[in-house]
């Protein structure tokens, strides 16, 4: 887990994650903070590990960290967020030990976190695992939410 640490203890990643926190401090609906990030990691290594594919921690930690850090300039700009995660998440993975099949695996699934292309590969199961990351079965703000009922996670399956 060298470069997901690397990356979450340095200062840029903790000054982006804390105006994160703070943008979003009011918000009534999942928040992305580390407990988010942390809950779409876990359950894309579950996922991963069922699929056996043979993709490290370090990688799926790192995506999960990066993947909404962009959101900063969403709130601020109205840049959607995936693009800006992944013009971000460039930056940081310059100073990683990941060679550039894997930044580019990262950085494809951050682009495409929003999109469920029905694929089998990593950035699929990033996706279902954002998705499945969401707490709908003990939301307060569930009956505001925008989702439709069957894409709530109104059962717990990881």
């Amino acid at each position: 887990m060298k470069n997901t640490n690397k990356i979450f203890f340095s200062e840029k990643y903790q000054r982006l994650l804390k105006e994160l926190v703070f943008l979003e401090r009011d918000r009534i609906f999942c928040r992305h903070d580390l407990e988010h990030f942390l809950s779409v990691a876990r359950i894309s290594y579950i996922l991963t590990l069922e699929a056996e594919l043979d993709i490290s921690k370090d990688l799926i930690y790192t995506t999960a960290l990066l993947h909404d850090i962009g959101r900063v300039s969403e709130y601020k700009t109205g840049r959607e967020h995936d693009q800006a995660s992944s013009d971000l998440a460039k930056d940081f993975l310059e100073d990683s030990d990941f060679d550039e099949d894997q930044r580019d695996m990262i950085l494809g699934a951050i682009r495409s976190h929003r999109q469920d292309k029905g694929e089998d590969d990593f950035s699929a199961i990033f996706y279902k695992a954002d998705k499945l990351s969401r707490p709908c079965l003990v939301c307060p703000a569930q009956q505001k939410c925008n989702w439709p009922k069957k894409k709530m996670n109104l059962e717990i399956s990881y």
